[in-house]
């Protein structure tokens, strides 16, 4: 079973050690609002690409750690 993207942020998260408020923070957004988006899984592409740079990854359609080249 593929992962939604909110999934997919997750899991970049915990190997990054970071967490959603950190994430949001960067993003220059609550919390909450981040939150909603994951529980919605509604991201825009542009947010995507905004998520992937603050998680130093490049925006693909999926995720590539650009430390480890893995697609996530």
């Amino acid at each position: 079973m593929a992962l939604s993207m909110g999934e997919k942020i997750k899991v970049i998260l915990n190997r990054r050690n970071l967490t959603i408020t950190q994430l949001a923070s960067a993003l220059d957004t609550s919390r909450q609002n981040l939150s909603n988006k994951f529980a919605r899984d509604n991201f825009s592409e542009q947010e995507l690409r905004q998520i992937a740079k603050a998680l130093n990854c490049e925006f693909i359609g999926s995720f590539k750690m650009l430390d480890t080249d893995e697609i996530v």
